[in-house]
């Protein structure tokens, strides 16, 4: 019993040193495993201090690094405004010679039209045994290439008319030129006066965010320029002398440029303007026209002795040729060169606005040509007709042309002519102006247009107060025709420092026109091509280049959008297909109509789009009539989806159309995907 009793004993104590030694395995395995999870936990504390060190030290690199850009971007600036006149003396001079336009023209370029069609071979083994098929393909090939012969003898009609047109347009041009030198040599007062206006407003010396007002008169007898020449204000100098990083308050700092510093840069930049002025006008000068120049330089602002507006001269100088052509103007001092190499006039103090006694006044001469400066913005649509046509013609000027009103009866239907002196896109301009409040007719540019080719003008421009509907803007599509909006002349005004507004209170874009008209609620769109293949037409209302829902995807199983501003319609027999779309009843977001085609796989999946040829889009008004007709892209082999062209928002509402051309070889499914609608 003793020993089966010890034997029990020595079982247990055995059993109990095995579930001791299991829990001290388990109780090591956990400390263990806790303090691995600690460890961890420490490493991705670490990690994450690291991660956030990392961060915020790019950070503050990235914010020093736009402090010492701004920093800079501000001592560029003043650099370039220290070597003003230095950088104008390097730019080539103004030149009547150069205005000539060259005679040569590119010559006759028929492209795959001049590449006759193959025509199929009998032996082919695929025609062997199946002499219809060789037949069919054989009348193909020939009647394709009737159709080459056709297109290619009316491509070469249309560059032969071109080519005259261009002609008789250059030689035109070049002698309006020559009439200009011989009255430059003749030392006629209005061709001086617009010959070196034109030379200053042209040069290539100034900056753009520099003034460019001028007034102007010639004295024939001392043979004597006198102007009035804006000077910039003071702000051109900037206040700040560079931008500092506060890490502790996360913040740029900006260091003002002291003020001394600052009037002394300003002072100089004032005298540089006025050298580089004196030497564009002698430099422009190769009849000698000029044997002296009172140069007078001006700023617009508030007098400071009484409040009002007021023309304030900064600077005066009356030079001699003889005396200017002794000066090496890269290496003068400017303020000493102008007050004492020339005995000229500068203000001491010219950010306090200190004027100077001018010179002699183009006023006392006569013959004067006067730009726009002070006093608030006049109301266009107030303003008087005539006073309206010589804004117009004072912004041609501000844009370095020549610029003369017509007079008010048998104009022709020509209010401002213009002369572009650019050597490669000038030319003579044809201007209308139309003061409306409503849309502007498409007859009115077909009018400009039959206007421009009758003069033989390189240009027509056609500005308004108001705007432009789709049919205008098709009309001008591929056109030497140029349509500005209200809201367009309106900051071309402000840009050049001329003044206007449209009407009292801030402007607000107005809404998408329509063709005025009875029936004016939407306009047709009919789509036509050469050949068989067989498409779908489509379109997408956008919002830049993503579509506003896919419900505003109009194609074959989505006939309108919610609204139903845009809508596929059965088209007339002039079209294979045709879109109703209301401009004016688009969503407010929208600034884009993406007119898209797409092989059909239900008819010919195997096809693409090199079939797609001779293709236009015909612009109607709700009534049917047409408005113009749009160009558009042939189709590439190998393509099955192409971008037609969009009809965009301009900044005034209008809509414009934009030819597109971007083709897709995975079909009308990868086209969308760009427009973001899913396919999957």
């Amino acid at each position: 019993m003793s020993r089966r009793s010890s034997g029990l004993m020595g079982i247990w104590a055995e059993a109990q040193r095995q579930q001791q030694r299991q829990h001290e395995t388990r109780q090591r395995a956990a400390a263990a495993e806790q303090r691995e999870l600690e460890r961890q936990q420490r490493a991705y504390e670490r990690d994450l201090a690291r991660q956030d060190r990392e961060r915020q030290r790019a950070y503050r690199q990235a914010r020093e690094a736009e402090a010492r850009q701004r920093t800079d971007e501000l001592q560029a600036r003043v650099e370039a405004l220290e070597g003003l006149l230095a950088a104008g003396c390097r730019a080539p001079a103004f030149s009547a010679g150069a205005l000539a336009r060259s005679e040569r023209l590119e010559p006759f370029a028929p492209g795959h039209l001049g590449q006759p069609v193959a025509m199929p071979d009998p032996y082919d083994f695929r025609y062997r045994g199946n002499r219809p098929q060789f037949e069919s393909d054989w009348h193909a090939a020939q009647a394709a290439e009737a159709q080459r012969l056709r297109q290619l003898a009316a491509y070469r009609q249309q560059y032969d008319q071109w080519a005259a047109a261009t002609l008789a347009q250059t030689r035109e041009y070049n002698a309006g030129i020559t009439e200009m030198v011989a009255a430059l040599r003749e030392a006629d007062p209005e061709a001086v006066v617009e010959y070196f206006s034109a030379a200053l407003y042209a040069s290539g010396a100034w900056p753009d965010d520099f003034p460019h007002q001028i007034s102007a008169a010639y004295d024939p007898a001392p043979r004597q320029l006198v102007l009035n020449w804006e000077l910039p204000g003071f702000g051109i100098v900037p206040e700040t002398k560079s931008v500092r990083y506060m890490v502790n308050a996360d913040e740029h700092k900006e260091i003002a440029r002291p003020v001394t510093q600052r009037r002394a840069v300003y002072r100089d930049v004032l005298a540089q303007c006025v050298l580089l002025a004196l030497r564009e006008l002698f430099a422009a000068d190769e009849f000698g026209t000029l044997e002296s120049v009172v140069l007078n330089g001006f700023t617009d602002d508030h007098d400071p002795a009484t409040g009002r507006p007021a023309r304030i001269v900064l600077a005066s100088a009356t030079v001699s040729r003889a005396v200017f052509a002794t000066l090496h103007l890269e290496q003068v001092s400017a303020v000493e060169c102008l007050t004492e190499g020339l005995g000229g006039l500068l203000s001491a103090r010219p950010d306090q606005l200190a004027a100077v006694r001018p010179g002699r006044q183009p006023d006392d001469v006569g013959r004067g040509v006067v730009s726009h400066g002070g006093g608030d913005d006049p109301d266009l649509f107030e303003m008087d007709p005539v006073a309206f046509e010589a804004l117009v013609a004072e912004l041609f000027r501000a844009r370095g042309m020549q610029a003369v009103m017509t007079q008010r009866s048998n104009d022709g239907g020509v209010d401002v002519e213009t002369l572009d002196p650019d050597p490669i896109s000038g030319g003579r301009i044809i201007v209308q102006v139309k003061r409306y409040r409503k849309t502007v007719p498409p007859t009115a540019v077909r009018d400009l247009y039959g206007t421009v080719q009758g003069a033989g003008a390189n240009k027509g421009v056609l500005v308004t107060t108001s705007g432009f509907g789709p049919g205008s803007y098709a009309f001008a599509n591929g056109k030497p025709l140029t349509l500005v909006s209200g809201e367009e002349l309106v900051e071309l005004l402000a840009r050049h420092g001329l003044r206007g507004r449209l009407g009292g209170g801030a402007r607000t874009a107005p809404a998408a026109r329509q063709e005025p008209g009875p029936a004016g609620d939407h306009n047709v769109l009919g789509m036509s091509w050469a050949g068989g293949v067989a498409l779908d037409v489509c379109a997408l209302v956008c919002e830049g280049s993503r579509v506003l829902s896919d419900d505003h995807f109009v194609f074959y199983n989505n006939r309108q959008t919610p609204d139903g501003a845009v809508r596929s319609v059965d088209p007339s027999p002039a079209d294979k297909a045709a879109l109703h779309v209301a401009f004016e009843a688009l969503p407010s977001p929208a600034d884009r109509l993406v007119l898209v085609a797409a092989i059909d796989p239900a008819v010919d999946p195997d096809a693409d789009l090199s079939g797609f040829t001779g293709a236009r889009i015909r612009l109607a008004d709700a009534s049917g009539a047409e408005l113009g007709q749009l160009e558009v892209s042939d189709g590439r082999p190998g393509e099955t989806a192409l971008v037609l062209g969009s009809f965009r928002r301009r900044a005034g509402g209008d809509w414009d159309f934009v030819i597109g051309g971007k083709g897709y070889a995975g079909g009308l499914e990868a086209l969308v995907r760009e427009y973001g609608i899913d396919v999957a």
